[in-house]
């Protein structure tokens, strides 16, 4: 399947034993379902409802996506996890880079089982970005930072620029989403990459430093870049994710085992 047709959104229902459970799934700013789908794949497989929404302004041009505001990605990764709770008795949030921000700022709103982020964006260390708001009406668009995979060959299908009204959302929800940390009570696992040339661990500081009511698990993952789960340590979230999930919510029981070939 090419990139461009795997830009829709993922739905899979709960296939599993014991308590159902869902997992709402976001993908990064600028990227697309494309760079978390065999994350979600992954997680149907093991029986858990998913959802992973395409956000607004994403998978078309980054034109679109610099009309789009920032409440309009969390509207819809907020309507996603609102599917999940109307049928399933837990609902954990999981999101890669961005993904991560909004999974956290839906923990931080609504009974969450837990929350699951990838090399989660807090902090945009861009000297440029308090610079945004002006910049934006002088420049449209900046070279993207994208496909920082360690793996060879792979294509997480992003917008091949950043536009700057867009980057200018994302630095206000990105500090919005630092205010609400402390209102998060659920566990929290994060997958980071030792080498990550996109979220630098500012992001990791702020999450620690904001995180005074919820437990945080951290791991390290030494073979991947920012978009880790097309990359080399991706199976070690997949997997780690499913048993984070079980940990959290026992009972829990897989109804098939994980396809020998793999995810895609």
């Amino acid at each position: 399947m090419s990139i461009a047709a795997d830009h829709s959104p993922f739905i899979s229902p709960f296939t599993g034993d014991g308590p159902s459970v869902g997992v709402a799934v976001s993908h990064g700013f600028t990227g697309s379902p494309h760079g978390v789908r065999a994350w979600a794949q992954s997680l149907a497989d093991a029986g858990f409802a998913v959802r992973m929404p395409l956000l607004p302004g994403h998978g078309t041009s980054w034109q679109e996506l610099a009309r789009t505001r920032w409440q309009d990605w969390h509207a819809a990764y907020d309507a996603a996890y609102l599917e999940l709770e109307a049928e399933c008795d837990h609902v954990f949030t999981a999101g890669l880079s961005m993904g991560g921000a909004l999974a956290l700022r839906v923990a931080a709103r609504r009974p969450v089982a837990g929350t699951i982020v990838v090399n989660p964006g807090l902090v945009i260390d861009d000297p440029r970005a308090p610079l945004a708001g002006i910049l934006k009406l002088v420049m449209k668009s900046t070279p993207a930072i994208a496909n920082d995979i360690l793996k060879p060959d792979m294509d997480e299908g992003a917008y091949p620029r950043t536009p700057v009204a867009a980057a200018h959302e994302l630095n206000k929800m990105f500090k919005d989403t630092l205010r609400l940390l402390p209102l998060i009570t659920a566990p929290v696992r994060v997958f980071r990459s030792t080498v990550d040339h996109v979220v630098s661990d500012s992001s990791i500081v702020a999450l620690r430093r904001g995180l005074t009511n919820a437990p945080l698990e951290l791991s390290a993952l030494e073979n991947s870049y920012h978009v880790a789960t097309l990359d080399n340590d991706a199976e070690e979230i997949f997997r780690g994710t499913a048993e984070f999930i079980r940990r959290v919510v026992p009972g829990h029981v897989d109804a098939t085992p994980s396809r020998p070939e793999g995810h895609g």
